[in-house]
This record gives structure tokens, C-alpha cells and sequence, in this order.
């Protein structure tokens, strides 16, 4: 379905950051909404469904286990601290 967005986990991405996520979810609404960009009065909605799918995208990446990995992948918050 959405070729152009990028595996985000370890071992395909070892950082991933904020705009990887926001850009892979901007993908994916795109191609589920058909909208390259929403007219005016659908920004909104689309813009909350981005949000959305960033979020899960997030809460998904840190709470898979990797193989091989010891365990979980770091958080970013995990990683700065």
C-alpha cells in the first residue's frame, strides 16, 4: 500500500525522530483520505487523523520487541535521559 513510507524499526532505523513518524503518518493519511492536500474545510479532520496515526505510530514503536535486541527499543525519552 504506502511504498513510500519507511520501515522505522531497529534494525531498517536505528533514530527515529519526530518528523520520520509525523512524515510516515502524513503518508499514510494521504493515502487512506485519497488527499495529497485537504481542501479547507476537511484540514482540520485530517490534520487531528496525522496526529493520530503519529501518536500510535509512536506508542507502537516503543513498546515493540526486537529480536535479538535485549529487549524493547528505547524511547526518545528513554535515549536523552
Amino acid at each position: 500500500m504506502c511504498r513510500s513510507i519507511k520501515t522505522l524499526r531497529p534494525p531498517a532505523m536505528e533514530h527515529v525522530d519526530d518528523e520520520d513518524i509525523r512524515a510516515a503518518a502524513l503518508q499514510y493519511v494521504r493515502k487512506v483520505s485519497g488527499f495529497r492536500a485537504p481542501a479547507a474545510h476537511n484540514q482540520a479532520v485530517f490534520d487531528r487523523a496525522v496526529d493520530a496515526v503519529a501518536g500510535a505510530t509512536e506508542q507502537l514503536l516503543a513498546e515493540l520487541e526486537i529480536r535479538g535486541s535485549g529487549g524493547r527499543r528505547p524511547t526518545r525519552t528513554d535515549a536523552t535521559a
